[in-house]
């Protein structure tokens, strides 16, 4: 019943469902309406009364646009008759690196560029592809959004539908001979003979070379933040080639690698080798975090594609003979709604980046060309001129592409699971990650080995307060500054909404093992809610709590004035963070992206994970519930955080009870409930495990003889006891001197001994 729903759905598009969020004079001046959708794809024409001005359609109907989040960037794009696009409009997204900290309007203004351009000599070949303006900090975001706008376009100039005449392309025209990839040719060849034939390609940059190419773009200071002192260090040396061919496949890969890769290759599907080695790495780090490779893109015809993570295979060298050792070896499909032919040149640009500043970045396209040698093709003659009228079809076919008369598919139809049945040839993009962040997860391993430790064995450690604080402040210090500023790793309440959203639609546990120390807290976290509720995180392993409790320590230490809040005032106030948690946790159920936005209620994003280094708003915000923190310790935790409140309601199956009282507790002592910093301790005596974050000060007085009232009775008890056992104290039966006895005199003479008993003699009369 699902499949019968969602087809029609799929096959009609999704257009209509966003154009009510947008004018149609926002595409173009004057239109004043928008028409029934035409054909599939859809296109919607936009008219002033009757003439027709242009059309606008939907980019994900049409092509793939995936970012960092894995879900679609939806486009509204407007474009004439004659191929020009007149307008882009972002009508929905899901897209984190946007929502937590660079504003829309500069992703729009990037999109911008491609405005007033042009798209049909692109289509034919004629024009490299427009770039969009790149945004430091959203790079692979805006270049995916570009590519989609671009190649969007020039599917519906290619099928005939946009363009007129001069939008067929020119692989539409009849050849005079047809030439196809030769599959029946296989041998072995070394580096040498491959690289000397052209059968590999090479692109080789020093870091001087590169300084001189910022300098001629006019950005000094770009080419000053060089990556190496040396000029002559290789900046990149970078080789490319298409192993889908038998002999440059079966040298490079070997015999057993490339039979594994024909038999993960669909028909007519492509496959290229590229290596590199200097300082510059040409897979970046952008595929780690969002599974894009940023740096490098495929180009042929006027179309580009940048692969993702499911896309790649990572060797560890080339087989070849004489190959040279490199630092970084990638095998690429080519995705099958990207028709490679092998036949006509194609290119690998190279996008160079630095940085400038603190987050701009200056950036640079170097085009690596490609053309496959003669001797891989078969050339056959063209047929005979009554089937003239087919030859353009059976020409595509023969190509692997799509004819002019149909437009490609819509959606990449690559099937991972497929290319795992025919061998699996590479290890899963999480498994990498991890084994490229082992310091960082060892070192956060070992963080949690050591709060584990203060957890067992808390009596011995709380029974020393002046070791037990700074043990306290040095762990805290380390949680904001390497787990949070330095490695990123605070956790949120998106965190918890996307997992439970994922539950109910397409779980997948690599998508959560692909942040390995996210990961590795929340399973902690998880571990701990059994053994201690929400106090390991909360109180230890929270950077923005961190944060606010080392600023009180330092504003007590500067004699700021502590508020205590009045018992029946706080205890109707703690629940504002279970209400804000739930409501986040509806919204969800509605709309993730709509949840996302309002899990702002967070200042984690702009305290820890961008540094204060963000619009002022966010920034005031933060500083606010941090200024508060001053006067009433840990007041977003107390009374805002929806993250503390999720973790509290599973936090009650807790099996253990660690924290110890006396009967007194409540009753009459009120010393813990006054002093706790969070004032997670009632009146009564008891504590509230919901609230407890765990900080052990009520613990630390629990033992300490000289504060807790029940202890100093124990002190006094064994001190009195102490001193009636006492060597001095003990008489002669138990074979000790007893105390010490007296010593009388008269007249400053002893009478008798001390070990005496006095006579009447000894004392003196009246008459003497």
């Amino acid at each position: 019943m699902l499949l019968l729903w969602v087809s029609p759905g799929k096959a009609a598009g999704r257009v209509q469902e966003f154009l009510p969020k947008a004018q149609p004079a926002e595409f173009f001046p004057g239109a004043d309406r928008f028409g029934t959708p035409q054909g599939d794809p859809p296109l919607v024409p936009v008219q002033q009364g009757d003439r027709l001005l242009g059309y606008v359609y939907l980019n994900s109907d049409v092509t793939g646009a995936t970012g960092y989040s894995g879900k679609p960037i939806n486009l509204l794009v407007g474009i004439d008759p004659n191929g020009v696009i007149t307008g882009i409009k972002l009508v929905d997204h899901k897209e984190p690196i946007v929502l937590i900290g660079i504003p829309e309007r500069r992703i729009v203004d990037a999109m911008n560029a491609l405005i007033g351009r042009d798209m049909r000599p692109v289509s034919t070949g004629a024009e490299r592809p427009p770039q969009v303006d790149i945004v430091s900090g959203a790079t692979v975001t805006v270049l995916v959004m570009g590519d989609s706008v671009v190649r969007s376009a020039v599917r519906l100039i290619r099928s005939g539908r946009l363009g007129g005449a001069q939008g067929a392309p020119a692989a539409a025209m009849a050849p005079p001979a047809v030439r196809t990839v030769d599959l029946t040719k296989s041998e072995i060849r070394d580096w040498q003979t491959l690289l000397g034939d052209g059968s590999v390609r090479r692109l080789s940059l020093t870091v001087g070379e590169v300084n001189q190419a910022y300098v001629q773009a006019g950005n000094q200071e770009a080419a000053s933040n060089t990556e190496t002192n040396d000029p002559n260090d290789t900046f990149i040396d970078m080789y490319v080639a298409p192993v889908s061919v038998p002999t440059i496949g079966r040298s490079l890969l070997g015999d057993q690698a490339y039979e594994q890769l024909k038999a993960r290759l669909k028909p007519n599907q492509q496959a290229i080798v590229v290596a590199g080695d200097g300082v510059y790495s040409f897979k970046g780090s952008g595929y780690v975090r969002g599974g894009i490779f940023d740096r490098i893109e495929l180009l042929q015809d006027g179309q580009g594609i940048r692969f993702r993570d499911r896309n790649h295979t990572r060797l560890g060298d080339l087989a070849a003979a004489g190959a040279p050792s490199l630092r970084e070896i990638a095998l690429f499909v080519v995705p099958e709604d990207f028709s490679l032919d092998l036949t006509e040149p194609w290119q690998i640009q190279l996008l160079v980046q630095r940085n400038i500043g603190a987050r701009d970045r200056a950036f640079l396209t170097y085009n690596l060309e490609y053309t496959l040698p003669d001797q891989y093709f078969r050339i056959e003659q063209p047929p005979a001129p009554a089937a003239a009228p087919a030859q353009p079809q059976q020409q595509a076919q023969a190509q692997g592409q799509t004819p002019a008369q149909a437009p490609p598919p819509a959606e990449p139809s690559l099937n991972d699971a497929d290319a795992l049945a025919a061998g699996e040839i590479e290890e899963p993009l999480w498994l990498k990650i991890w084994k490229t962040n082992t310091v960082s997860i060892g070192i956060t391993a070992f963080a949690l080995l050591v709060l584990t430790a203060i957890f067992f064995f808390q009596d011995a450690l709380v029974k020393r307060p002046k070791v037990y604080v700074w043990v306290r402040r040095a762990y805290l210090t380390f949680t904001l500054i390497w787990l949070g500023w330095y490695a990123n790793a605070q956790l949120s309440v998106v965190n918890v909404l996307t997992f439970t959203n994922s539950l109910i639609t397409d779980f997948n546990w690599e998508f959560f093992l692909a942040a390995p120390l996210i990961f590795i807290l929340w399973a902690a976290v998880a571990a701990g809610l059994l053994f201690w509720g929400r106090g390991p995180f909360c109180g230890w392993l929270c950077p923005f709590g961190a944060l606010q409790e080392l600023t009180n320590n330092i504003a007590q230490w500067l004699k700021v004035p502590q508020v205590i809040v009045p018992w029946g005032l706080h205890e109707r106030l703690w629940p504002i963070k279970y209400i804000i948690f739930l409501g986040l946790f509806g919204l969800s159920f509605y709309s993730v992206a709509l949840a996302e936005v309002f899990a702002e209620v967070e200042p984690f994003k702009t305290a820890i994970i961008l540094k204060f280094v963000r619009d002022w708003p966010f920034v005031i915000y933060a500083l606010t519930l941090l200024a508060a923190g001053l006067f009433i310790e840990r007041f977003f935790c107390r009374y805002l955080c929806p993250l503390g409140a999720a973790l509290a309601i599973p936090g009650r199956i807790r099996t253990f009870e660690w924290l110890k009282r006396w009967p007194e507790c409540g009753s009459p002592c009120q010393r813990c409930a006054k002093e706790c910093p969070v004032q997670s301790i009632h009146p009564e005596g008891q504590i509230n495990v919901n609230e407890c974050i765990y900080c052990m000060h009520c613990q630390e007085l629990y033992h300490d003889d000289h504060r807790c009232p029940h202890m100093i009775q124990v002190r006094l008890k064994r001190e009195k006891r102490e001193a009636l056992s006492s060597p001095s104290m003990r008489q002669n039966k138990d074979g000790g001197t007893g105390p010490a006895k007296p010593i009388i005199t008269h007249k400053g003479k002893a009478i008798g001994t001390p070990t005496d008993e006095p006579t009447a003699a000894d004392f003196p009369t009246t008459a003497s």
